[in-house]
């Protein structure tokens, strides 16, 4: 039998730099792209493009971290994308009332489609991929029948536009919610018992169902949570252009990308919200590098169509991944 010597151990200060990797690498990741934008373009760390990047990623920062703490309970959420778009419809319509009635319409449909998901696959043990999915399916069908087919258009007469095109200390309205969302779901996920619940939900459900604790709620209320700010996202959606209900495509693989280049665990039981909320500017910024790129003059560039934007990122991304995987593992 072959034992293991000293020298087979790994070192405690490869095993602490892989650990750090392994959990910011999308940080790392995101410096390092900011740098090299910041080398090469003009402007590419100036006031308005960082605006405009961080406003267009509130939307998607909402969703991803709604997924991400489904994701630590051991679950997916497949259908976040058509909730926001059928929340973004029924926002516009209910815009006409005035901008409490927008935003509430917006939240409340998604809270009860989340609400749905959770109950079915905590009360009634379906697999959350195919309790998800038919949601996806009904979510946009019913969007498809409350617009007629065309974008509704939302009310500028009671400001309902000022939710997604406003400014508040210089910072657009988006980005504040996004960050109030944020702060708020790190906070649940660090000190409140019902953040320590979902990660022993995650990490063993039966486990956690032997030390007493609320399963079948925690799951439900993860599902709850997901599905509320897909409403959100929704309304922001809504307010900034209108309630189209051919958007939200690919929102959910987003969202679900975010959360895995964040470094949480597809499995469950670990993860960080404040990573999600990296993995998602990641995201973000590595499309307006391809963009930047694309308009270079200042030399010899790369010139890519938006089929290939779409590889180029899922390729970097799944580069990201495979490191954060392999680092995982090599950490103890």
């Amino acid at each position: 039998m072959k034992t293991s010597s000293p020298s087979d151990a790994p070192r405690p200060g490869h095993s602490s730099v892989a650990a750090l990797l392994q959990s910011q690498g999308a940080l790392i990741a995101l410096v390092s792209i900011l740098l090299f934008g910041a080398l090469r373009y003009d402007n590419f760390i100036g006031w308005q493009n960082v605006s405009d990047v961080l406003s267009n990623s509130s939307k998607f920062g909402l969703i991803a971290v709604g997924m991400a703490f489904v994701i630590m309970s051991g679950g997916i959420d497949l259908s976040v994308g058509t909730v926001a778009v059928l929340s973004s419809v029924l926002a516009a319509r209910y815009s006409n009332y005035g901008i409490a009635p927008g935003i509430a319409a917006g939240i409340v449909v998604g809270l009860l489609a989340g609400l749905v998901n959770g109950v079915l696959i905590a009360r009634f043990r379906l697999m959350p991929f195919i309790v998800t999915l038919c949601t996806y399916i009904a979510a946009r069908g019913l969007a498809l029948i409350i617009s007629d087919r065309q974008t509704v258009s939302i009310s500028y007469e009671h400001g309902f536009d000022t939710v997604g095109q406003g400014d508040f200390l210089a910072l657009p309205i988006p980005l504040w919610i996004a960050a109030a969302i944020v702060l708020a779901g790190a906070l649940l996920l660090r000190y409140a018992r019902f953040g320590r619940a979902v990660l022993a939900v995650g990490g063993n459900e039966e486990a956690a169902r032997l030390m007493g604790l609320p399963v079948v709620k925690v799951k439900i209320g993860v599902y709850v949570i997901s599905g509320a700010l897909a409403g959100l996202a929704g309304v922001i959606v809504a307010s900034q252009t209108s309630g189209s209900p051919t958007e939200g495509v690919g929102w959910e693989l987003i969202a679900i990308a975010s959360v895995v280049v964040g470094g949480t665990l597809l499995t469950g039981g670990q993860g960080s919200v404040l990573n999600t909320v990296t993995g998602v500017l990641l995201l973000s910024v590595i499309l307006n590098l391809i963009n930047f790129e694309n308009g270079y003059t200042g030399g010899a560039h790369l010139t890519l169509g938006s089929y290939w934007q779409t590889i180029a990122r899922g390729l970097f991304l799944l580069a990201v991944i495979l490191l954060q995987s392999r680092l995982a593992r090599r950490s103890p």
